[in-house]
């Protein structure tokens, strides 16, 4: 594996240190889910679960459309997994408030326990790098991901509010 540098120059990036930051994200989601990775395994689920059971609890009551602009999966895939999640008890469904065709996701207490587990060694690997790396490198790191996200979604991250799809509609 190459050696890392600092002190690249702030708007030159040859094409080696470019390859070299896809190399590192590789590497780090590979080790970033490989105990979630084996612990769902052990219980017979996989990644997508993964996503679903992390965004569900990250933002109880979101509906399935949400889920589904979050995601980027298929009405298809999150039937089925959003289905096994319910017949396992990991996530309840509940019709909206307003309008009682949509289905609002909340996780199960099984369901929070299960996204506590997964999430545990993430957040210790994230807390160790971020120490680490120190309160300069943290929010370059921040910077960094918040460039690689589309810039429609970046605000969902940011705790800003979403700006509007164009030619979406709206409702109220």
């Amino acid at each position: 594996m190459p050696e890392l540098r600092t002190g690249l120059h702030h708007l030159y990036l040859r094409d080696e240190d470019l390859r070299l930051g896809i190399e590192l994200l590789f590497y780090a989601y590979r080790d970033f889910t490989a105990e979630p990775d084996r612990m769902l395994d052990e219980i017979g689920l996989g990644r997508a679960h993964h996503r679903a059971i992390y965004f569900v609890g990250r933002y109880p009551g979101i509906n399935v459309g949400e889920l589904l602009a979050i995601l980027r999966i298929t009405k298809q895939s999150l039937s089925r997994v959003l289905g096994e999640l319910v017949r396992k008890g990991y996530i309840a469904q509940r019709p909206g408030t307003v309008d009682r065709r949509q289905r609002r996701l909340e996780l199960t207490e099984q369901g929070a326990a299960l996204e506590r587990k997964l999430s545990e060694n993430q957040r210790r690997r994230i807390a160790a790098a971020y120490r680490a790396a120190g309160p300069n490198a943290v929010e370059g790191f921040r910077r960094v991901m918040l460039g690689l996200i589309d810039e429609r979604d970046r605000g969902k991250v940011a705790g800003e509010p979403a700006k509007p799809q164009p030619g979406a509609a709206t409702r109220r």
